[in-house]
């Protein structure tokens, strides 16, 4: 496909034939290399959105500004609706919290860690839960929001 032949010689009567040595081409089909590439970004850009934590909570709304992301990917602990723990997606309790998160923290270079919490839940087992987080070994602790309106804006 991408190699052909070339004939040295020009045209001419097929009397006088000339003895040419037919070269390879050297050059490069670079098309579906190109095409290959384009498919896996687009595949890349699907699919990065779904590689977010599925937990369905209802956060709270704040006009607060957003984290610097790391370069390691975000752990997430959740405080679902009806008060069960989860590390990413994965339900646990908190007895077993801190002994997970020790471990976790010990293979891990950052200390920042994310609390998607429900806004049905009392701040009291938010603060519960910062504490064990804290006591994991994790003192960088991001509260997770979503984006409101301004407050005077009556929405």
């Amino acid at each position: 496909m991408g190699a052909g032949v070339i004939k040295k010689g020009g045209g001419g009567s097929g009397r006088r034939r000339r003895r040419g040595r037919a070269q390879p081409m050297a050059e490069i089909n670079v098309t579906p290399f190109v095409d290959v590439m384009l498919v896996l970004l687009i595949i890349f850009m699907v699919a990065a959105p779904l590689m977010t934590v599925g937990v369905p909570v209802e956060l709270p709304k704040t006009q607060a500004n957003a984290l610097p992301q790391d370069q390691e990917e975000p752990l997430t602990v959740t405080i679902t609706a009806d008060g069960r723990l989860m590390i990413q997606e994965t339900d646990t309790t908190p007895e077993e919290l801190v002994a997970k998160l020790q471990a976790i923290a010990a293979e891990r270079t950052s200390d920042r860690i994310y609390l998607r919490a429900d806004g049905q839940n009392p701040w009291n087992k938010v603060a519960e839960v910062m504490g064990l987080l804290n006591a994991g070994g994790f003192s960088n602790i991001g509260l997770v929001t979503d984006i409101a309106p301004p407050a005077g804006s009556g929405n």
